[in-house]
């Protein structure tokens, strides 16, 4: 019988194309300063690190629905630092990152080749690839108005935004839900920076201006990764409309989609202590700031990036020869066109590097 690969409709992996520009990068005499991926470079707070050992010693199996004490935590966090009410423990279900979520949503939820999966115009390569491993039709449309008669089963937004940083503001969200609510479409939103935003407000959507109140075929995913430099605990959650949880709880649980113990302990812990997200935001702040002068001083156009860790940056050019001028000063960046073809002139820059490696990329790019 001859196998059929899933990987064979798969895009090919975007990091991928950047050994070139890698290894030019690498050669500088004083290294390279990697701005391509959002990863974590500070120190994992104590009291998380704590917390994290403090269950190392039980060997029973996890629950899927997570520890009540994370689910409790996680709608005191949501209420504290965004705003958000209406929410109960029954609506929240932790995840094995919020990348493994939003990749497999649309098979969770039952969709397929009859169904439409709207994307952002620019936009996060996950949201395309969870659409394609459930089989699912897929369409970029920022403006739902464009997608006419076509009815929709699922739409993603993304604000704060990845790659832009931008930041959608109240009436177009409420329009979105709107939209949905009229097609009997599930909103998905990806709410992954809501917790670094530089410049006016972010709202998520299920703060009450958003969706009134009613959660009904609303989901918000959660990250700990970025605010709580927990990228390598893949600890995040999704939640919103409690009878979609519950159907992702049921499919998750037969599929063994276990959270382990010690990172749900892990997530507890941070989800319940806002000062070490506040100290990592401020890191973020003042790195910011240094990149982003350095950036305009060295010709750069930034574009939104008025939120999430990245500049969203264009000289006019094909991203490639960006990627390529960058890295002869001995920096790699991830070019815009990962994103969709919107981002042909720009390149994402990230702000997760050392204090020292900053400063160091912003000297290059003045010099």
């Amino acid at each position: 019988m001859a196998r059929i690969s899933v990987a064979s409709g798969l895009p090919n992996f975007p990091w991928d194309s950047l050994t070139a520009a890698k290894d030019k990068a690498q050669s500088h005499p004083d290294g390279i300063v990697d701005l391509s991926v959002g990863t974590p470079v500070d120190p994992v707070a104590p009291i998380i690190r704590a917390a994290l050992a403090s269950v190392s010693d039980i060997p029973g199996y996890p629950t899927t629905v997570g520890t009540l004490a994370l689910r409790e935590a996680a709608v005191a966090a949501l209420g504290r630092r965004y705003g958000i009410t209406g929410i109960g423990v029954d609506a929240v279900l932790p995840a094995i990152g919020t990348k493994e979520m939003i990749a497999w949503l649309p098979s969770l939820l039952g969709l397929g080749n009859r169904d439409l999966v709207v994307i952002p115009e620019l936009a996060y390569p996950t949201y395309e690839v969870g659409a394609l491993l459930a089989g699912t039709r897929i369409i970029r449309a920022d403006g739902l108005n464009r997608l006419g008669p076509e009815r929709a089963s699922l739409v993603f937004v993304n604000s704060p935004a990845n790659p832009s940083g931008k930041v959608l503001g109240l009436e177009h969200l409420r329009k979105v839900v709107g939209w949905a609510r009229e097609r009997d479409a599930v909103v998905v939103s990806d709410e992954c920076y809501l917790g670094l935003t530089w410049e006016g407000e972010a709202l998520s959507i299920l703060d009450p201006r958003v969706s009134d109140g009613d959660h009904t075929n609303l989901l918000a995913v959660h990250s700990l990764s970025k605010t709580s430099n927990l990228a390598s605990y893949r600890a995040g959650f999704v939640v919103g409309d409690q009878k979609l949880v519950t159907e992702l709880l049921e499919v998750r649980k037969h599929a063994g989609m276990m959270m382990p113990l010690p990172i749900q302990a892990a997530m507890t812990a941070a989800l319940s202590d806002d000062e070490h997200e506040n100290i990592q935001r401020e890191r973020y702040r003042a790195r910011r700031t240094t990149l982003l002068s350095a950036v305009r001083a060295a010709g750069f156009e930034v574009d939104h990036s008025e939120a999430g860790l990245y500049l969203w940056a264009t000289r006019g050019e094909p991203c490639r020869d960006t990627i390529d001028w960058l890295a002869e000063r001995g920096i790699l960046a991830a070019p815009g066109e990962f994103y969709g073809p919107r981002g042909s002139q720009h390149v994402r820059i990230a702000l997760t590097a050392t204090d020292e490696r900053i400063q160091t990329a912003a000297e290059r790019l003045t010099a």
